[in-house]
């Protein structure tokens, strides 16, 4: 399992992913799932992925496949369709729809022999960018190959293990917050996954993607013993054990005026 998480911010982006994957309590290791993809100079994607690690390894692969195929075209004696890649789209959907269309292609090839192996193919993956002349954005396409994206009113997506960072997301995030303030809640989010479930861990990658800017300011990753988050993991904790001495009493309780 993994978890992902991107806002879409009125200053920009920021996207956040632990690094953490398993096939069994005996074998875990350490995969990025946090990409940058910069094909043109007027372009910008950050690519997160969750699910199958073989399905979102070869996605990559095949994107990757086609941007040199795109710059690099290689002589054909048959007339062949304009080759649609993440150098050649007009829209970020446009992306989001060729990124889900190569998911698909791979889970149909791979997806019944694994069915019968018991494994799933499926992936999911979350897209920011921006292309230029245009707004930055935030799709989370799905392993179907369709995709929604973020708006105003539901400023953040997440894929993966994703119940246990909401919480602190739904309370703090909105289009006003400030990249710094972006990531910070992503870490928070992050953290708290890892607290409750053991299939999330550090390291913990973040991208923070000024609007209009086409290439990320940060480029962060901190291991499990990285001070920064260890600062921010005691400070949260402490802070959300103070809130909570500090609620109200119960009438019932001794020493409240009202009992």
């Amino acid at each position: 399992m993994t978890y992902c998480v991107g806002l879409l911010l009125d200053e920009g982006m920021v996207m956040a992913a632990d690094s953490r994957t398993n096939a069994g309590v005996d074998y875990i290791s350490t995969y990025s799932k946090l990409h940058v993809l910069q094909p043109a100079p007027d372009r910008l994607f950050v690519l997160m992925v969750a699910g199958s690690l073989a399905t979102t390894r070869e996605v990559l692969d095949r994107i990757g496949r086609d941007l040199d195929q795109a710059i690099n075209p290689r002589p054909s004696p048959f007339q062949q369709a304009p080759l649609v890649t993440l150098l050649n789209v007009n829209y970020l959907f446009e992306a989001a729809t060729y990124i889900g269309q190569v998911s698909q292609a791979v889970q149909n090839e791979h997806g019944p022999a694994l069915r019968q192996a018991g494994v799933s193919a499926e992936a999911s993956f979350i897209l920011g960018g921006q292309i230029a002349g245009q707004a930055h954005g935030l799709f989370l396409i799905y392993p179907q190959g369709n995709a929604i994206a973020a708006t105003p009113e539901t400023p953040y997506l997440q894929i993966g293990e994703s119940k246990y960072g909401k919480p602190a997301l739904d309370r703090i995030v909105h289009p006003g917050l400030s990249l710094a303030d972006g990531a910070r809640i992503c870490l928070v989010s992050l953290v708290g996954t890892a607290r409750s479930n053991l299939s999330v861990g550090p390291p913990f990658e973040v991208a923070i993607c000024p609007r209009d800017q086409l290439a990320p300011s940060h480029l962060l990753k901190l291991p499990a013993g990285s001070p920064d988050l260890a600062a921010l993991s005691r400070s949260w904790d402490e802070s959300l054990s103070q809130a909570f001495f500090a609620l109200p009493r119960f009438s019932w309780e001794p020493g409240n005026p009202q009992s």
